[in-house]
């Protein structure tokens, strides 16, 4: 009689591990569900939401440059913008908004959720990113997230193992050390192929010895051609 309930047992088992997984992988309620097609640094993510494209800023987070248009790769910037790689691309995330919509770029804020944990708090318990841009009326959550990035001062990590380094407006380059990690690996390499959209919606990059390089604005910045081209742009002809 016992050994006929084995494999009944081991059902039971097997159907409660695949639902346990199921409730882990959804989205918390009062969210908007959308799927992460490409981190562009560790704040700001292009995800697809109620089938339309729309650039996600984090809300009341900062996360060191990588591609910003007129200042270098930062310490630990490169380490952000993996670590949102890694979690994020590809990967179906709960959008929640708090009261404002919109920045004045016109990308959507927004606290981001990957299963029951909120990626802004992952950031900030890693030390990859500070509390910043502290702006009524969306602070929902800016007492919980800076009881957090407190422990994370404590401990030393990332962003916080550079003294000097976080400042009120921002972050400072000037206070790399020479065992900063993140020096060595990027001291010659510099992010100078600009990212822009025409008034037509085209995707077009401009390398530094293009004709309209000096004219272009730059709404993102890559390392190489292969990283513009993968994230949907063409070169420009001239």
């Amino acid at each position: 009689m016992t050994h006929k309930l084995v494999p009944y047992l081991f059902i039971l088992l097997f159907l409660s591990a695949c639902s346990f997984s199921t409730s882990n992988n959804e989205i918390p309620e009062n969210t908007i569900p959308a799927t992460v097609d490409r981190v562009v640094d560790g704040d700001t993510l292009k995800v697809t939401l109620e089938e339309r494209e729309e650039t996600i800023r984090l809300l009341l987070v900062d996360t060191p440059e990588t591609k910003h248009p007129s200042k270098p790769v930062q310490p630990f910037g490169p380490e952000a913008s993996d670590f949102a790689k890694d979690r994020l691309e590809g990967e179906k995330v709960g959008i929640e908004i708090d009261v404002s919509e919109r920045d004045k770029y016109g990308r959507l804020l927004a606290y981001v959720w990957i299963g029951d944990q909120m990626f802004n708090e992952m950031l900030l318990e890693e030390g990859l990113a500070r509390v910043a841009y502290i702006y009524q009326p969306n602070v929902k959550y800016v007492d919980q997230f800076q009881k957090i990035q407190r422990q994370a001062q404590e401990e030393g990590k990332g962003i916080w193992s550079i003294e000097d380094y976080v400042q009120e407006e921002g972050f400072d380059e000037e206070a790399e050390t020479n065992d900063s990690p993140t020096e060595e690996k990027f001291a010659s390499e510099e992010c100078q192929i600009k990212g822009n959209i025409n008034s037509k919606g085209e995707k077009i990059y401009h390398v530094p010895e293009g004709s309209y390089y000096e004219m272009t604005k730059a709404e993102e910045m890559f390392c190489t051609k292969n990283e513009a081209e993968e994230a949907g742009f063409r070169p420009s002809s001239r």
